[in-house]
């Protein structure tokens, strides 16, 4: 799939992005990356394993870097700023001509998880929060009680994914959870099969 470089204005700062338009695409979809400080960036193999997912779902979708990483100016917030980035991205792909009629998906993977879990509880636009090897283990953080649809994906040795926290963050939220038999936190050769899992549990 063709991808577009794009400049995402996020009140003072700047954010680089790619943004791509599958032919006769009306949902949109937001990505967002595993953690910065950890190497984390939009050029990683479970983001791009659910880019995969989501245009074959026949998505628009938009990743980009957070303040601080690669080309995206500022800096590294521990969260809150990257959830004000993670609402930038989205009104962007949202003001493309002809999208978002069929739909939005705030998504991420790992801290972007945790962040697509916030920002998109908190932006009216999202129908629904897809989120893979959200970090549980690693705390407690907000977990939306709304009617957004909510679908999770772990690995089952994950050890910042354990499988009962995440279980309990499903049924607390109403989301639906798929677990990956083999896979740890970074899905190293299980992209496939987590790419064919997000497609299940979107057009379920």
């Amino acid at each position: 799939m063709k991808e577009e470089s794009v400049s995402i204005p996020c009140g003072e700062l700047k954010l680089e992005g790619l943004l791509a338009r599958p032919d006769g695409s009306t949902g949109a979809a937001v990505v967002c990356h595993p953690h910065p400080l950890y190497g984390g960036s939009m050029y990683n193999n479970v983001v791009e394993a659910m880019l995969k997912a989501l245009w074959r779902c026949g998505y628009a979708t938009l990743r980009f870097n957070f303040r601080g990483v690669g080309g995206s100016t500022g800096e590294h917030t521990g969260g809150v700023g990257e959830g004000d980035d993670a609402k930038a991205a989205l009104r962007f792909i949202l003001a493309q001509p002809g999208l978002g009629k069929a739909g939005a998906i705030m998504s991420g993977y790992s801290f972007g998880a945790a962040v697509a879990m916030r920002a998109g509880a908190e932006a009216n636009e999202v129908e629904t929060i897809a989120a893979v090897a959200l970090p549980v283990g690693m705390g407690d953080f907000p977990q939306p009680t709304s009617n957004k649809k909510i679908v999770l994906i772990a690995g089952d040795r994950d050890g910042y994914c354990p499988g009962p926290k995440i279980a309990e963050v499903a049924r607390h939220c109403g989301g639906r959870l798929k677990m990956i038999e083999g896979a740890d936190h970074f899905f190293g050769g299980y992209e496939d099969i987590l790419s064919d899992a997000l497609v299940e549990l979107l057009t379920a």
